[in-house]
């Protein structure tokens, strides 16, 4: 309920408020004046009556002094007076018993953690906003109390099919038994039939290898997924027979982009424009047959001087040209990873305070509620979804019209 301009000049007459500090104390000050009326009114009407206006009501039960307690809030720490009836019947709503943070200080610090902030940093910025001293040992207790919705999330059940799944992984630093150790985050990211991103899964694990990834597909299986039609992937030895064992009618694309590093690698950096431009023709190509084409004439012309660079291509031809038999709208989607990238990359921004995590948890926890704020974000469908859907329908029929 807004004051109204009147209320508010007679406010500043008569309090001499002439900086933003005395603001502030005039807020705090009415905020516990306010809180001490709205509680002695929740006496009343407990009671039935007024202070001092009892009349010719019965009743045995009545006033009974004052309790006091020490309230954390917004506005700082200030002691309240907490009514008191005779027969112990009086329940306060507005602040229960026991309750002494009425502050939201615990969505605060998981609002602050998810950004990054260390415990430590959390615990400065509280005290100099609100003048609450929550000691670090504290920030990460009650961050621990989102670890339910981590453990529920990461097991909540999947849609039956997405068209596309992207997979990768980031390297972090953990702490375990005194010693530091490398942890890999896989990450697994999903297009729906209705063509909207989502994070399917997030696990901590070893260093990135096939097998670890093998048990990722499963626990996706086992959570509903039965069907995928593309696996948009960089080029990890074993990923290929993984995705083969749970899904074996999946179509494999390496991110075209990553394909083109590696090659990179191999060519002399006073060629390295013209062979990147000599290269958009083989993944510009109309089809695949073309692209064959283009990259034959790439052979003839820097075969010799970069072997390297050509067989690269080669050797895994299979599973980077599945992209060329779609329109440049699928093209776009599936023919390289920088979708999964862009989300590793929000998740370094994040996290780049942090060196050595204490824990696989720990690490667990500030992904989760990084995943959940970028979610939050992709609110809009791919371009041209309802064309991409139908083509994918005509080549790929029940497999995606059984879950329409």
């Amino acid at each position: 309920m807004a004051v109204a301009k009147e209320q508010i000049r007679q406010i500043i007459s008569e309090n001499n408020i002439s900086s933003v500090a005395d603001v502030y104390t005039l807020l705090k000050d009415s905020f516990k004046d306010i809180l001490q009326e709205l509680m002695e009114a929740e006496l009343d009407a407990t009671l039935g009556y007024e202070k001092n206006h009892k009349g010719d009501l019965q009743t045995d039960n009545k006033r009974n002094g004052h309790s006091t307690k020490n309230l954390k809030s917004q506005y700082g720490e200030f002691q309240i007076d907490v009514p008191r009836d005779r027969n112990g019947e009086f329940e306060p709503k507005l602040i229960p018993k026991y309750q002494r943070d009425i502050s939201g200080i615990e969505e605060k610090v998981i609002s602050l953690y998810a950004r990054g902030m260390s415990t430590r940093d959390i615990h400065d910025q509280l005290l100099d906003l609100y003048g609450i001293e929550l000691s670090a040992e504290m920030v990460s207790k009650i961050t621990d109390k989102i670890l339910p919705q981590v453990k529920e999330w990461q097991s909540r059940p999947l849609n039956p099919v997405y068209p596309f799944v992207f997979m990768d992984c980031i390297h972090y630093k953990v702490r375990e038994d005194g010693r530091i150790l490398s942890r890999a985050a896989y990450v697994v990211l999903g297009v729906t039939v209705e063509g909207y991103k989502d994070i399917l899964s997030i696990t901590v694990g070893a260093n990135e290898t096939s097998k670890f990834w093998l048990g990722m597909l499963n626990d996706l299986k086992n959570r509903g997924v039965k069907d995928v039609l593309f696996f948009c992937v960089d080029g990890l030895p074993g990923f290929k027979e993984a995705i083969q064992a749970v899904y074996p009618q999946a179509e494999i694309q390496r991110c075209v982009i990553h394909m083109l590093r590696n090659s990179f690698k191999y060519v002399n950096y006073n060629d390295l424009k013209k062979f990147s431009s000599d290269f958009k023709a083989v993944y510009n190509a109309p089809n695949e047959t073309a692209a064959l084409s283009e990259l034959e004439n790439i052979k003839e012309k820097w075969g010799k001087k970069y072997p390297y660079a050509i067989s690269n291509w080669e050797n895994n031809w299979e599973d980077v040209s599945s992209f060329f038999q779609f329109s440049n709208d699928i093209r776009r989607i599936m023919y390289t990873t920088n979708i999964i990238e862009g989300l590793n990359r929000q998740y370094r921004k994040v996290t780049k305070t942090k060196s050595v995590f204490p824990s696989d948890t720990a690490l667990e926890k500030m992904l989760y509620l990084a995943s959940e704020n970028v979610v939050k974000k992709w609110t809009q469908r791919y371009r041209n979804w309802d064309q991409v859907l139908n083509q994918l329908i005509v080549l790929y029929g029940e497999r995606l019209t059984n879950y329409l």
